[in-house]
């Protein structure tokens, strides 16, 4: 990741190369308005940032569900995207640091070596947004929600190295994940629960096949 492994006094030069600024949320407030400049990337500290983006016909979508120690924004704030497409919101409490990248174009000479680094990671971490983002896609592009849903399984089951995994959802965030009603994904869930595929008990998952 961005920050991993540097010292304090590294880390605290990571932090003036990206103009880091730390700032605080409530559930539900807007950290990013659709149609705004984008001019910051963040990295949450604490709580939970939500992506969403608005379809053709107006329907919500979950782009991203965003945990402690990871980041959103950055590919949008490389670009100096004018108009952003997406809204981004606060799912509980937030603590998050803004970074902005004017630093990537510039030198710095109170450590250059790591500021090389940082541009190096970041370019990674650009890399990886362009990997997660075609996950996604593959669970949009399903016809059926046992589609979704056993596309989405499998990528925690590779996320977390286990067929057993906690997923970040409550039932109502998870529908709006998949792109379906609360009622439907829970009658899909207990019908594959039923046929032996998984087993859940809230929001703790086990695949059986």
């Amino acid at each position: 990741m961005l920050f991993s492994g540097l010292k304090n006094e590294e880390l605290a030069q990571a932090h003036r190369f990206f103009h880091a600024e730390v700032m605080h949320y409530e559930k539900g407030d807007f950290i990013q308005r659709q149609g705004e400049p984008m001019r910051f990337f963040g990295m949450v500290i604490s709580g939970c940032v939500q992506v969403f983006m608005d379809d053709i016909d107006g329907n919500q979508m979950m782009m991203a569900n965003v945990q402690e120690g990871e980041f959103f924004g950055e590919s949008l704030c490389y670009l100096a995207t004018k108009e952003t497409p997406v809204y981004i919101r606060a799912a509980e409490d937030v603590e998050m640091m803004k970074l902005r990248t004017e630093g990537l174009y510039q030198k710095f000479p109170e450590n250059e070596a790591l500021a090389q680094l940082l541009r190096e990671r970041f370019t990674a971490m650009l890399a990886r947004r362009a990997l997660a983002m075609n996950d996604r896609i593959q669970i949009l592009s399903k016809s059926s929600l046992r589609g979704k849903l056993i596309t989405f399984f499998s990528q925690c089951e590779i996320k977390y190295g286990s067929k057993s995994f906690r997923i970040p959802f409550d039932r109502a965030g998870l529908a709006v994940y998949l792109g379906t009603n609360r009622s439907a994904l829970s009658r899909e869930l207990s019908a594959m629960q039923k046929d032996g595929i998984i087993e859940f008990s809230h929001d703790q998952f086990h695949i059986l096949k």
